[in-house]
């Protein structure tokens, strides 16, 4: 596996000789809609950065839980061990996942060992199997959302969960939205939060990689750049949902930023003649990258 890092890591933007950005801060979602991990540096594999979406909470019916509709998710603290994010680690038999949310005991799930496959497991158009992560996490998410739960990790072995191959042909996902990267840049959010009443933090938006040194929004006109040795071709504008208007420290949902976004971010304003549904852009996915002249698929989405 390539590493991303955060140190050092300059972006080149198309044919540009000079670097367009330099890579601020990596971010890692383990469990969908759960908080995020910021991190130097994080092995990339085929499902994007390692450790990212690789577990999802779900209902009595296998259909996933996001922010969407339990915005109480925004809450759930994921920590993994220290040297998780190492190029080459394997975990072992005293390496957990941990997980904190207000009120509740803490929880340790073991990434050593062999749980049981349940079938029926559905992420928007998908469905397929996944490991179960056992009675425990069951009980755990289900007192803490008040409804039945479980949860549940992609089940690698057996499943793959394919990007929508009119963007991206090939190229896999595991319980993310969309692609294996979601690219922000500083400066767009900075030019948002003047706008503002209230400046919102970066984790309204979800991004993989934050870059800073470029102007405002220019991120929207990348349709190749380069990470240190790594190349990463740009798929399509992310459209935004719910998520950035809840609140992650507190899991309470807002009119903003959406109300000013859809003022200026919308595909209205940003894709004249196109077929318009009201959808607010910001952020752009990136679902693949060729390494070394390599082209590798990747597994990984967006939120």
């Amino acid at each position: 596996m390539e590493k991303a890092s955060a140190i050092f890591g300059s972006i080149f933007g198309g044919a540009a000789a000079e670097p367009a950005a330099t890579v601020s801060s990596i971010f890692v979602y383990p469990i969908k809609s759960c908080r995020g991990i910021s991190v130097s540096e994080a092995p990339i594999t085929s499902t994007g950065l390692r450790w990212d979406r690789q577990w999802v909470v779900i209902n009595s019916k296998g259909r996933a839980y996001t922010q969407r509709v339990e915005p109480k998710l925004a809450l759930v603290e994921v920590e993994l061990p220290q040297n998780a994010f190492v190029e080459g680690w394997e975990p072992t038999n005293s390496s957990y996942l941990v997980l904190r949310a207000p009120g509740m005991d803490e929880l340790k799930i073991s990434l050593s060992k062999v749980s049981e496959v349940i079938d029926n497991v559905s992420v928007w158009e998908w469905s397929g199997s996944a490991v179960d992560e056992g009675a425990e996490a069951s009980e755990w998410f289900s007192n803490y959302l008040g409804k039945p739960s479980r949860l549940v990790r992609f089940n690698a072995a057996s499943e793959t969960r394919a990007v929508d191959p009119a963007y991206a042909h090939g190229y896999n996902t595991m319980f993310s939205d969309g692609y294996p990267f979601l690219l922000l840049s500083q400066g767009s959010l900075n030019a948002l939060n003047e706008l503002l009443r209230e400046p919102l933090s970066v984790n309204r938006f979800r991004p993989n990689i934050l870059v800073d040194g470029c102007d405002p929004f220019l991120e929207d006109l990348w349709t190749e750049i380069k990470i240190n040795k790594l190349t990463f071709n740009g798929v399509k504008l992310c459209s935004r949902c719910k998520v950035p208007t809840i609140n992650q420290e507190n899991g309470i949902a807002g009119p903003e930023p959406t109300e000013t976004l859809m003022k200026f971010r919308s595909d209205k304003v940003l894709l004249p003649g196109r077929k318009h549904q009201g959808k607010v852009l910001a952020g752009f996915l990136w679902p693949e990258f060729s390494m070394q002249g390599i082209t590798h698929s990747r597994e990984g989405k967006g939120y």
